[in-house]
């Protein structure tokens, strides 16, 4: 049998959501997790862990939409004026030093040599990628836009101009872009509102591959 929920379910009225939907956490849809660099106006590297979003191209080029970019943030600041920013990928050797960078936040700090890592230059844009991080995508902001009016985040689309990637994720005989030695997704609290008791856990899950499609 199916549930439906269309309000808040009551076991949840009193949740604290921190600016995310409830349903987000009733559905607790994975998405990557990424840490996204720019350089700050005073020449410091930013980086910002970041999720929700979903990577797409066309003809024209390969995007990201980023679906959650709070307005408030030094990594929004940086990129209106910088208008370039790369995309790290961490997997599992490296997350934890990629969640460092958000104690580490602060517009006077190198966010990313004070979390363990390593900052290199963008052959591309104007933007320090992580060296650690197995793929980095150095990316131009094209456009942003409010979902809702009066939204304190916006989505943002950013186009990819160079990757770069360890030679050895991209062969899946050796480490691969897949299990643990690859993608991170944010798996957001995923709450049974039928059970719910107030408390629930963030995870962080990987990508196994599950079935051959077939050659094309």
């Amino acid at each position: 049998m199916k549930k439906e929920y269309s309000i808040i379910p009551s076991s949840m009225q009193e949740t604290e959501t921190y600016g995310f939907s409830w349903m987000d956490f009733v559905t607790a849809i994975p998405s990557p997790l990424f840490v996204m660099t720019t350089y700050k106006s005073n020449g410091n590297p930013n980086a910002c862990l970041q999720s929700w979003a979903c990577f797409n191209g066309d003809a024209n080029g390969f995007y990201a939409i980023l679906s959650s970019v709070n307005k408030s943030g030094h990594f929004y600041q940086s990129i209106k004026e910088k208008k370039e920013a790369v995309i790290n990928f961490p997997n599992d050797d490296c997350y934890d030093k990629c969640l460092a960078t958000i104690a580490n936040n602060g517009f006077e700090n190198d966010e990313i040599t004070l979390s363990g890592l390593t900052a290199e230059c963008a052959s591309k844009v104007d933007a320090p990628l992580i060296k650690e991080c197995f793929l980095n995508l150095e990316c131009r902001y094209l456009w942003e836009k409010e979902i809702k009016e009066g939204s304190s985040n916006v989505l943002m689309c950013l186009e990819v101009v160079n990757i770069c990637i360890d030679e050895n994720h991209l062969d899946e005989s050796e480490n691969g872009r897949y299990g643990k030695s690859g993608y991170l997704y944010n798996i957001h609290y995923p709450v049974n509102p039928e059970k719910f008791n107030g408390k629930s856990h963030d995870w962080t899950g990987i990508l196994t591959k599950l079935r051959d499609m077939g050659e094309y």
